[in-house]
């Protein structure tokens, strides 16, 4: 008990607890508004936060979806147009090799061209040489040395030029179409690879989709009856998206990932590479006439460099597209490709599309699709399926509440009343 006096102290009418409080709660009411108005306040506040934040979303979303839009176009337009105008410049320049190595020369202004990019967006702008400095660190902490160039650059320019060599090889040999068809199974090679060299997760729709990929180039085979013409370009095409495949496997596994200066760098290398150590190729095939022209007057300049711009254009929208827009869709430009070609085909070489031909073409471009699918794409539809399977649940019961409701107010109508008998 004394303890118990010592903590509660008599109480004098100036400290007493209830004019405590109200002088508190006037100095409150005073400072700062009531705790309904504050929490009206800062939901208010909060409210238009959020709507302004879903509004910033939205239209930044709206911006990378249009851009989407622009790069898939571009991504189409650039790869079939292109692939067109190789068909129209083998007709007077029959010289596959040398093409390519005149197209890749055009690689070197991957590098200015970014320079210029980062001049016009970049708020801390740099020299040449410290761009390039700091760019080159890509290559190792000595930066691109001769040692780097060598091992780290030098294959990968000759599997550059292997994989278009063999794209270009082929579209001699077979329609424009057919090569553009059996070149998306790139994909389902680098999935292969992936899975195998860089044990990346297993997933059963992508094995789904090689298996797709590998029974469309079979029976794109047996749609031309096994020839030896169609059988030998169905092959340069595989060869060449299997180069292509094993060409970004090796980079992820050698190099890792790359920064958009690096990689513009890098392409920019590869071209000094061709210069370098190419350039021989297409002159022994000149003088052996392996691929030989008449005159240089004979030479078709406009569809080459145009077939060059579009091949540059077309690399830079694959590589540097991810900036403005999601892989997703610059992927897509890829298989939209497809029947761009095959109207052109069809219209301008009058080329038959059997059954067995469209079936492939389907069944390729199907498992093209698939592997665009993301890693996570099983987590998402089961949480959509929960999500739709909650909200139903939600829905009974209260559509079963309205129905009892509703019996309950007929039958209160109904009932008689006991003021109705009175007198």
């Amino acid at each position: 008990m004394k303890k118990h006096s010592a903590r509660v102290a008599p109480l004098s009418a100036c400290n007493s607890p209830v004019l405590t409080l109200t002088k508190v709660e006037d100095e409150r009411s005073h400072d700062s508004p009531a705790p309904a108005e504050a929490q009206a306040q800062a939901g208010v506040e909060a409210g238009g936060r959020g709507s302004r934040c879903c509004w910033k979303c939205s239209i930044a979303q709206l911006k990378k979806f249009f851009w989407g839009v622009v790069v898939v176009l571009g991504v189409c337009s650039s790869w079939s147009i292109s692939t067109q105008l190789a068909k129209l410049t083998f007709r007077k320049f029959d010289a596959p090799f040398t093409l390519t190595w005149f197209a890749t020369n055009w690689n070197f202004l991957f590098f200015p061209l970014y320079y210029i990019g980062h001049l016009w967006k970049s708020a801390v702008k740099q020299y040449p040489q410290q761009r390039y400095r700091e760019c080159c660190q890509f290559f190792g902490d000595n930066g691109l040395t001769l040692k780097a160039f060598f091992t780290k650059a030098a294959p990968f320019g000759v599997l550059w030029i292997l994989t278009n060599y063999l794209y270009l090889h082929a579209i001699k040999k077979i329609n424009t179409t057919d090569v553009s068809v059996l070149f998306c199974c790139n994909k389902a090679f680098v999935f292969l690879l992936s899975w195998i060299v860089l044990r990346d997760r297993f997933m059963g729709v992508r094995i789904v989709a090689a298996i797709l990929a590998i029974a469309g180039i079979v029976m794109m085979t047996y749609a031309d009856g096994f020839h030896s013409h169609s059988v030998i370009g169905i092959a340069l095409v595989v060869g060449s998206a299997s180069m292509s495949a094993l060409y970004k496997v090796l980079f992820k596994l050698l190099l890792g990932s790359a920064k958009y200066g690096e990689a513009a760098l890098f392409l920019s290398v590869l071209a000094v590479f061709n210069i370098l150590f190419v350039t021989c190729i297409p002159v022994i095939l000149y003088f052996t006439k392996v691929e030989y022209w008449s005159s240089f007057d004979a030479i078709p300049w406009g569809s080459i460099c145009g077939f060059s711009v579009l091949l540059l254009t077309f690399n830079i929208l694959l590589n540097f597209g991810i900036a403005v827009t999601y892989p997703t869709l610059i992927s897509l430009g890829i298989v939209l490709s497809v029947p761009v070609n095959a109207v052109v085909d069809h219209y301008s070489s009058g080329i038959d599309f059997n059954s067995f031909r469209v079936i492939a073409i389907v069944i390729i471009g199907l498992g093209f699709l698939l592997l665009l699918l993301p890693e996570e794409w099983d987590e998402w539809l089961i949480k959509l399926l929960t999500r739709l399977k909650v909200r139903k649940k939600e829905e009974i019961p209260e559509g079963n509440g309205d129905i009892v409701s509703g019996l309950q107010n007929k039958s209160r109508r109904t009932r008689p009343s006991m003021s109705s008998f009175s007198h």
